[in-house]
C-alpha cells in the first residue's frame, strides 16, 4: 500500500467514525458559492480541521468543512470550500479531498468556482459550462500512482462528462450559460494583460486558481465530472476595473440564487 493510499484510508476512517452517510453526488462549492450548502438536508458536518492529515482551507469565502446530507432525492457530500495550490499545497495535498469523496461512495464530482471571464460570450453574474480545461499547475498525478484508485496514464479526453454536460444545458434553459474552456493558472496573483490575451489566443474562455488538477485526479480515481464556473469579473485587461477579491466574493455571492437553481436542477435529473 502506497504512503499516499494509506493517508487516504486514515482519513476515511476518521470520517467514519463522525458519520455512516455514503454519498451518491459529491459538490465543490468555489469562492463565494458556500452558501449553496444551506439548501442541504444536513446529516452531518465535519470541518477539515477535525481531520488528521487533511489540507485545511486559508482563502477568504472558503469555511472549511464537509456537508453530508440528502438534496432533491440524492445522497451529497459538498465540501464548503476547498484548498489551493497557491496556498502552499503540493497538488497531490489539493486533491487528496477530491480522492476521499471517491472512497466515501460518491460516482458523480460537480466541480464549482468563481472565475475571470475571457470570452466575448461572458459578463459578470453568467455562467460557464466547462467542456475542457487547460492546466498551468503541477499534475496530482506525479509521482507515485496510486494504484489502488486509477491507472498510471488515465486519458483526459472525456474529462468533463459529454452525458453530464448535456444535463446541466438542459438544466439551464432559463439561465445564462454558455460553454467554453477553462484555464488554471497557479495564482495567488491575479492575470497579467498579456497573459489573458494568450490564454484568449489558446482558446480559454474563463481563468482562474482551481479546479483543473481537481478534474485530473477525479477522471483519475473514477468520477464522472461536470464543472461550472461562475463568472464572477472580467479578466485582466478586459474591463475598465482591476479585477480584487471583494468583487469576485460580491458577484459570486449575488449569483448565489441562480446557482442553487441551476444546481439543484442538475442534481434532480442525475
Amino acid at each position: 500500500m502506497s504512503k499516499a493510499y494509506d493517508k487516504l484510508q486514515k482519513c476515511l476512517k476518521q470520517i467514519k467514525e463522525k458519520t455512516d452517510f455514503v454519498p451518491e453526488i459529491a459538490i465543490v462549492l468555489g469562492s463565494g458559492l458556500g452558501s449553496f450548502a444551506e439548501k442541504i438536508d444536513v446529516k452531518a458536518i465535519i470541518p477539515y480541521s477535525e481531520i488528521e492529515g487533511f489540507p485545511v482551507s486559508t482563502a477568504p469565502g472558503h469555511a472549511g468543512r464537509f456537508i453530508f446530507g440528502n438534496l432533491a432525492g440524492k445522497r451529497v457530500v459538498a465540501m464548503q470550500g476547498r484548498v489551493h495550490y497557491y496556498e502552499g499545497y503540493d497538488t497531490r495535498e489539493v486533491v487528496l479531498p477530491i480522492r476521499l469523496m471517491r472512497l466515501m461512495g460518491a460516482s458523480t464530482l460537480i466541480l464549482t468556482n468563481a472565475a475571470g471571464g475571457i470570452s466575448e460570450k461572458s459578463y459578470p453574474g453568467c455562467f460557464m459550462l466547462i467542456t475542457d480545461h487547460i492546466c498551468l499547475a503541477p499534475s496530482p498525478l506525479i509521482g507515485e500512482n496510486l494504484s489502488e484508485i486509477g491507472t498510471r496514464f488515465p486519458s483526459m479526453d472525456n474529462i468533463y462528462d459529454r452525458d453530464l454536460r448535456k444535463i446541466v444545458k438542459n438544466a439551464a434553459s432559463e439561465i445564462p450559460l454558455f460553454e467554453g474552456v477553462y484555464i488554471q493558472t497557479t495564482g495567488p496573483q491575479y492575470e497579467t494583460p498579456a497573459e489573458i490575451q494568450m490564454y484568449k489566443a489558446f482558446g480559454a474562455g474563463a481563468v482562474g486558481m482551481s479546479t483543473a488538477v481537481e478534474a485530473i485526479a477525479a477522471v483519475h480515481c473514477g468520477f464522472k465530472v461536470i464543472g461550472i464556473s461562475c463568472i464572477s469579473n472580467m479578466a485582466c485587461g478586459l474591463s475598465d476595473t482591476p479585477p480584487s477579491e471583494e468583487e469576485v466574493l460580491e458577484i459570486a455571492n449575488k449569483s448565489g440564487t441562480l446557482f442553487s437553481k441551476l444546481l439543484i436542477s442538475v442534481i434532480t435529473s442525475i
